[in-house]
Order: structure tokens, then sequence, then C-alpha cells
């Protein structure tokens, strides 16, 4: 079953890219209306006045944030409280999206509120054709469409038409799964470079670089895999690496102080920067001291053994090597918080393995059923404020 048999005959004469961006326009189009709907039930907050435009709407949250650093760059000295314990600030936020939006706006002449989130969408929209081109190379056309819905419809893919990082960092893996898995792998850096100053998540890549290796390395007899390519895959690691510090360690260099960048976000979480343990506390604060900890494990067995199986082998080592590794770096280094959700958008690999399972008319309605539902949820629920304090989306 695809997509496009769904939605009507006329489609199936589209070429791969036209379908899935049909799709995307479709799913933002329906996104629009939730956000617009929603911002009539917006109070007064610290962004916009009570009932905001939809522009408006599209740039609260961590949106000002990078509004302030395309117009205004990044503060220097390293702001401090009068303790002297550094506080939230534009350091947190890594420049490429902000830096892109500001160079339109100057081109344009437009302001902020109107340019960054028509430029999201836009990068959205080139990040669906790459993913379609990966999942159909992956896993065929009529599989790789029905991914590219479930993509389209996730429950937080609005954030795709807002003032966010998502849409450039979307594009930016995409674009690095599909040229490793191509193996073109040169093209792969500067998709590296991109990744890794736009979201800090290059790091987990490098591990995807290192399963490619090992597997173009034990088919060497079947599959030639000379030198020159050898030494570009390690360089490609090594890029990977690069671009997983460089923003951090710009931060220190900028700042003059080496441990800026964590300590930063460490005011973001309201104390130090903690790996890992925060997960643990969580399902104990949920679930009890012992049976939280046992469910926690259990839900990593579980994910792990799906990723492992059967039905993920068929998108290539490469993808699979992404959601786990992706997966593993969240729980390390990322609070279980309620923007949890958003950083979810990332794994979007998992969407050609869930729709290679996709059978019939039914099956597939009763996905975008749930992703619609939930995406109502979210925006409803995190993307609108409540007046004094609330959970980021």
């Amino acid at each position: 079953m695809t997509a496009a048999s769904v939605i009507g005959a006329p489609w199936r004469a589209w070429p791969g890219w036209a379908q899935a961006l049909g799709v995307y326009a479709v799913a933002r189009l329906v996104s629009f209306v939730v956000l617009e709907r929603t911002a009539r039930f917006q109070v007064a907050n610290p962004w916009t006045g009570r009932d905001p435009t939809y522009l408006e709407f599209a740039g609260i949250w961590d949106g000002d944030w990078y509004r302030r650093i395309a117009e205004g760059g990044y503060p220097l000295p390293l702001p401090r409280d009068v303790a002297g314990e550094p506080v939230q600030s534009e350091w947190a936020f890594y420049p490429a999206y902000p830096l892109l939006v500001r160079g339109v706006t100057a081109v344009l002449g437009t302001s902020w509120t109107t340019t960054a989130p028509v430029v999201s969408l836009l990068l959205g929209a080139a990040a669906i054709v790459v993913v379609h081109r990966l999942f159909a190379r992956v896993a065929g056309d009529r599989t790789a469409l029905t991914g590219v819905v479930l993509v389209s419809l996730f429950p937080t893919a609005p954030v795709l038409q807002v003032a966010y990082t998502e849409s450039l960092a979307l594009l930016a893996l995409a674009a690095a799964l599909y040229l490793l898995v191509a193996r073109r792998y040169l093209l792969a850096m500067p998709a590296v470079l991109l990744l890794g100053l736009t979201r800090a998540v290059a790091l987990p890549f490098a591990v995807v670089v290192a399963v490619h290796l090992f597997a173009r390395w034990r088919t060497r007899r079947a599959d030639r895999f000379g030198v020159a390519e050898r030494v570009q895959v390690v360089a490609l690691g090594l890029v990977s690496v690069a671009a997983g510090v460089a923003w951090p360690l710009a931060v220190g260099i900028a700042t003059g102080e080496l441990t800026a960048y964590t300590d930063v976000q460490g005011a973001w979480r309201g104390g130090d920067t903690v790996f890992l343990r925060p997960w643990w506390s969580m399902s104990q604060f949920l679930l009890g001291e012992w049976v939280g900890p046992l469910v926690l494990a259990a839900v990593a067995v579980a994910v792990g053994a799906w990723l492992g199986g059967r039905r993920a082998r068929l998108a290539g080592p490469e993808l699979q090597a992404w959601c786990l590794a992706y997966l593993a770096y969240l729980v390390v280094v990322v609070d279980p918080f309620t923007s949890m959700f958003r950083f979810l958008l990332l794994l979007f690999p998992v969407a050609v393995m869930v729709a290679a399972g996709v059978r019939t008319r039914a099956h597939l309605l009763t996905w975008v059923f749930v992703m619609l539902s939930l995406q109502v949820v979210w925006v409803a629920w995190l993307w609108r404020f409540t007046p004094p304090s609330d959970y980021p989306p």
C-alpha cells in the first residue's frame, strides 16, 4: 500500500520528488490550521499579546532566542548572575539557522517574524525530497512515499514551519545519510559540518560512519573497497567528530572559557550538566525506586531489539546505526523532558522501517489518524504557552 494509491490515481503518475512535495504541502497545510486555530486560544505571554497572528505564534519559545542571535549576535562576555554563575543565554543555541535567516532578511529586506517560518518551511520541503530519495534507495519507491507521509505528519512535525532549527537539521542529516549510503563520501562532509553547526547531533553520525566502514570492510572481497574509498570514509568519520565538538569549542574560544558551552547548558537545566542519571531518576520518580529502572531497562532492550530486527534491517546498516546511536545519545546527554518529543523527529529513518510493514489502506489511514491526533495534542499542550510558566516544546 502506498500513499499515492490512498490519495488518488493521478498522484501515481507524478515523479517521486513531486509526490513527496505534495504530501509535505498537504501536511504543512494541516499543521498551519492546527497552529492557527490554537493561536486563537493563546493568552498574553512573554513573546506576544493574546490571540497572536500565525507568524507571531510561529516565533515563540526558542524562536525568540534565534531572533536575538540573528539581530544581535552572541553576547560577550559570557552572561552571569550576581553570584557569578552562567545564566541562560544565546550561547546554548547553534548558529547556522539564525545566521541563514539573517542573511535572507538582509537580502529581501523582510522581518524576522515573517522570514524565519518561511525559511523553515522551504528548508523542510528540501529535506523531505532528500528523505524520499534516501528512503527510495534503501526500500524502494512504494515504501518511500509511505515513509514520507509518516515523517510529514509526525506529531511534532509542525516544528518544520516555525522559527526552529529542525528543518535545517533534517535537511543536513538526511543529505549526510543519503550521501553516505550512496558512497559519495566527499560530498557528505559539508552536510555533516552543516549538521554540526545546526544541532548538537553530529557525534552520533560518527558512529554511523564507523558502522559503514565495518560493513564495507567485511564485504570487500565481493564489493571492492579500494584504498581511496577507505581514506575518504575515515576522513568523513574524523570530520563527523570535528563537527560534533566544533561549536562547544568555538564557544570556549570566543568567551575565553573552555567549559562555557556546558556551563550554559547547565544553566538551562537549572544546575550542572549530568549525563545519563536524569533518566534513572525520572523512572524512579514515575514508577518507583525499583520498578522504574526495571521498566526503563526493559524499554531499552525492546527498542534495541526492534531496531536490530528483520524489518529494521531492510533499511540498511547505516539507518539502523543512526537510530541506535541517536537514541543512545539522547539518553546520555538529554534530560527526559517534554522537548524529547521534538528531538524524536530526527529519528526519521524509523518511518521507513514502519512503512515497510504497512500493507493495507486501513493500516495507513490508522497511522495518519494517530499522527494527526497526537499533533493536535502536541500543539495545544506544549506549543501553546500557559502562564506563568510552562513546559517547553
